[in-house]
Parts: C-alpha cells; structure tokens; sequence
C-alpha cells in the first residue's frame, strides 16, 4: 500500500490542545470492525458496557519519564533540548536521545544539565538522533525527574497546569521508561477500573516502553518499506496466564491502544494456545493484510495522518472502515491525538 493512502484532511481545531476536567468525560465512537453495524456516539465511561464476564483488559502500565532536558552546549552556552529515549544497556548512563538543534549537536560535543547533569555525544544514528553518555553528581534517574520537563508531543502548544495528567492513572512508578504517554489509557479513572473489574473482567497489566517509533515520520513512499524503531516490553508469567485463561474460556480480549497491540501481537503461542511470557524488544510493524492472533477488540485514540498508528488500527478495523470512520470523526468535531476522544473497534 501507499503511504498516501492513510492521509486525510484533519481540521487544526480539532487537535485537542489539553485535557478534559474528568477523564472519562471524553466522546467514545464505536465502531464494529469490517464494515458490520452501525457505527455508535457514546462517551468513555459508556466503555464498560461492550465488555462480558470472562473478557481481558490489557493495559500498558509503562509510565513516562520526564524525559525533556532543557540545557546548554559547553563553549558557545547556546540552547540545547534534549529527549532521552532509550537507555543503552551497558555500564554508565547511556542513551539514545534527540536534540534540538541536531545540528550543533556532533560526536565530541559536550552539554550541561543545570548544573547536576553533564552529556557527551557519542555518535549519530541512522534515524537522525544521537548517543549520549551522561554523568551526574547524583542518581540519574532522580536528577532527570527532578530537572526534566513531560515531553509532550509538539502539536501541543503550551505546557499543562497538572503533568500527572499525561500520566495513566494505573502507570507503576517502578516502571518508568516512555518518552510518550500511552494515550489510549489516559481515559480510564479508577472508578471505571472498578466498574470493569466488578463486571467480571479480568484486567491484565503489560508494559512497553514507548520510544522513537512514536516521534518517527514514515519518510517512505510504499508502506512496507517502512522500517519500525525496537521498543522494550515485557509480559509476566502472571499476565500470560490471566490471557492464557481468557481464550480458554471464551472470553475476548480487549488491547488498550496500539502499544498493548504491539506487545500482544509480539508474543508466542504454545502448540495448545498457551501465551508465553517474554522480556525484550520488538519491531513488530502492523499494516493491513496483517493477521491477529491476541487481540479481539482494540481501545484507541485517533491518530496522525500518514502514521504507524492509523495503519496499525486500518489493519484490525478494515482499511475502508477505518478511513470512512475518521471523515465521521472530523464531521462529528471529535477531538483528535493525545488529549483527544476515543475509539472503540469490536
């Protein structure tokens, strides 16, 4: 396919610039995959009616650093912005990062951190971002958050009075690792948690950590030229058991957002169906002709034009579904990207 083929036409007042008063408050479109029913208008909260005793809820339980570094380079003392992306294994802090300007930013070039925190570029990658060494007069990860800013994505224009609202409510501090949120799961509160656990639901907790492939344009023409960047997720004996047991009695699963898919999708089945737990990175790429074997029914928010993402939901949802469902949203005034509304593909 072409990359062109998943444009359309996004109206710039409907990119949603911050988020709601009460998260679940957000518009909710359901749509039935492949062109069969009715597409319905619904809020968020409505969600836990299309859910049956015995389904999963799998949500990503990655939480986000704050991973925007505001500093200076050693010698001129211009401005540099720093987002940290993906730690390197090995010893020392290093990281795949983006700077901003890229340019000035060369291997040997040496930054500063307000003062706690001291950089060298390392070397350039083949996406355009840099490796970067750190050293710091304390524990790093503590110093980032205490220094760091939320990395919002740059179609949001100003920064919000609360960061914890970039942050899903169920994200586990001792999982800190996204350079983005993963928004599909911003709509939940607790309550609605509640609400789905005491409907019988099982709800399974996964984390990937959500790096470059987020902030990556595809620059290709044909869709499948498309090269996605690893990202690093894990899914615990306990997680593979509760989807393990899902499937065996009947129930379906339902991913919340493109991350979950990604992770799900990345996983091997036994010969009798049984998921199997995992621990490393994956490149795992959807697009249409893709076919699933995790995932029943997807939560997700609506996404940039030309995206991984929108490939990714034309692939579960039907291509010309999907793309006729967007011209709706846009006719509807949803709220689109990550402070936006949802949808529901069953």
């Amino acid at each position: 396919m072409r990359v062109a083929d998943f444009d359309f036409n996004l109206p710039p007042e409907l990119i949603a610039q911050e988020p709601l008063e009460r998260r679940d408050e957000s518009r909710l479109m359901v749509v039935p995959r492949h062109g069969e029913g009715e597409i319905e208008h619904r809020w968020f909260r409505n969600v836990v009616d299309h859910l049956e005793r015995r389904d999963a809820m799998v949500l990503n339980d990655t939480r986000v650093m704050k991973a925007r570094l505001m500093g200076t380079r050693e010698g001129t003392g211009g401005k540099v912005e720093v987002l940290l992306l993906t730690r390197i294994d090995g010893p020392g802090e290093v990281w795949e990062v983006l700077v901003r300007p890229g340019r000035r930013a060369m291997p040997g070039s040496r930054l500063f951190f307000d003062g706690r925190l001291a950089g060298e570029v390392l070397d350039r990658t083949t996406e355009g971002g840099r490796i970067v060494t750190f050293s710091a007069d304390d524990d790093f990860d503590r110093i980032v958050e205490e220094i760091g800013h939320v990395p919002l994505p740059p179609y949001i224009k100003r920064e919000i009075d609360d960061p914890e609202r970039y942050q899903t409510v169920y994200a586990d501090p001792a999982k800190r690792g996204s350079a983005a949120a993963p928004t599909a799961g911003l709509h939940f509160t607790r309550e609605l948690l509640d609400a789905i656990r005491a409907k019988g639901v099982t709800v399974v907790h996964i984390t990937l950590h959500v790096g470059l492939g987020t902030f990556r344009p595809v620059k290709v023409e044909r869709v499948e030229e498309h090269v996605m960047h690893a990202e690093h997720f894990a899914v615990s004996p306990e997680a593979a058991r509760a989807l393990t047991r899902t499937r065996a009695e009947g129930g379906r699963v339902f991913a919340v957002g493109t991350t979950s898919v990604r992770t799900l999708e990345s996983l091997q089945l036994d010969e009798d169906g049984a998921v199997r737990p995992s621990s490393r990175w994956t490149s795992k790429f959807i697009y249409p002709g893709y076919r699933f074997q995790l995932v029943d029914a997807l939560v997700t928010n609506f996404h940039l034009p030309r995206s991984t993402l929108l490939m990714l939901v034309c692939a579960f949802g039907g291509y010309e579904r999907v793309m006729s469902a967007y011209e709706t949203a846009v006719r509807e005034r949803y709220r689109f990207f990550s402070f936006g509304d949802a949808m529901l593909l069953l």
